[in-house]
């Protein structure tokens, strides 16, 4: 049963196709996270190591909501490793194992691009698609990997 709350099925649709990208940057970005978890080293290894372990979980609750989001709009949600690496923007570095300082300065550039376009997503849910719960989902998590950001930024000062 296709969802009635005042947007039409082309509005949800859109919606849903801007939340899959999301997602899939979402998924990239938690599957770095972990290997920064698993493989940090040296002087701060257990401040970062637990440091890259809060940060997964928050993306790893943040992905169930996205998730659920899209199915709230009544579409089905993607789940394959293939479908999401299609749709990221976030990249990966297969067979890189860097430094602590170089791990901590690429997430936090994975993390403002993101930024950078949930900002994009927000605009055009909130405009386009008249979508104001998608807006302010996005909102909420812009602000969350806002926060990651700023952590990320203050261990390279």
């Amino acid at each position: 049963m296709k969802p009635q709350i005042g947007l039409s099925e082309k509005k949800l649709k859109s919606t849903s196709v801007i939340l899959e990208t999301v997602l899939s940057n979402e998924m990239t970005l938690y599957i770095k996270t972990r290997k920064a978890h698993w493989n940090v080293s040296g002087e701060s290894f257990m401040e970062l190591h637990k440091l890259f372990q809060d940060h997964y979980q928050q993306l790893e609750e943040a992905i169930d909501e996205i998730a659920e989001r899209i199915g709230k709009l009544g579409q089905k949600t993607i789940g394959t490793m293939n479908e999401f690496l299609k749709l990221t923007t976030v990249k990966e570095h297969p067979g890189k194992y860097d430094a602590s300082k170089d791990i901590l300065k690429e997430l936090l550039k994975d993390h403002e691009t993101v930024i950078i376009e949930l900002r994009k997503n927000i605009e055009e849910c909130a405009t386009k698609n008249n979508d104001a719960g998608t807006a302010d989902f996005l909102t909420g998590l812009m602000e969350q990997h806002e926060t990651i950001a700023w952590i990320l930024r203050r261990y390279l000062n």
